[in-house]
């Protein structure tokens, strides 16, 4: 794992990269943690800003996968908050290795105005995004149903097309192989084409 704040000192590798994001407690590092069947590799925690870097880990000597500070943040100062989100930005819009941005989203609420905000960001800069839909144990089928049709239709507000949805559980490994099937499949288009 490689931790760092500034994008110019990230792994120089040449390898895919896809970038994890969401609102501060989403549920990402249990859901890193789940992708990667590995308990320990993301610090869960019930405190709001436990990532506070940009966190490289490599998996299977094939891809990046990138722990990125959430957005949202709860109770850090003006000026941490300010200096994060520069960070985020350089990393997102300079970064040439990125391929994708997962953003994480929790299935039990209603769409938050900065996760549309910040999608609508990604959309403004080309960069290219999933929406991952975290905590589906959590509630009922049928409310996580209606929850991703209202956030769907409240993109469509600003968006022609949308991107890939994913529904995703920590605790029962839900969305883990479809996850890892649309990486994989990018990773294969970028190692063709990098060859």
């Amino acid at each position: 794992m490689q931790s760092v704040v500034d994008w110019r000192k990230c792994p120089t590798d040449d390898f895919p990269e896809f970038a994890f994001i969401g609102r501060s407690n989403v549920g990402k590092s249990s859901l890193i943690n789940m992708l990667t069947n590995h308990k320990g590799l993301a610090k869960t925690s019930s405190k709001p800003g436990k990532t506070q870097t940009i966190n490289h880990f490599v998996i299977n000597d094939n891809w990046f996968l990138v722990d990125l500070p959430g957005y949202g943040y709860a109770g850090i100062s003006k000026t941490m908050r300010e200096k994060w989100v520069g960070m985020i930005d350089n990393y997102l819009n300079l970064r040439p290795n990125l391929q994708l941005v997962f953003v994480l989203v929790d299935s039990r609420l209603e769409p938050q105005a900065n996760d549309i905000a910040f999608i609508n960001k990604l959309g403004e800069n080309g960069i290219p995004f999933s929406v991952v839909f975290t905590k589906t144990d959590k509630i009922s089928k049928s409310k996580v149903g209606q929850n991703v049709a209202t956030f769907k239709e409240k993109m469509l507000e600003t968006w022609e097309e949308l991107p890939p949805f994913f529904l995703t559980s920590a605790e029962n490994t839900t969305g883990r192989d479809e996850l890892l099937n649309y990486i994989e499949e990018i990773c294969e288009m970028y190692h063709s084409q990098n060859q």
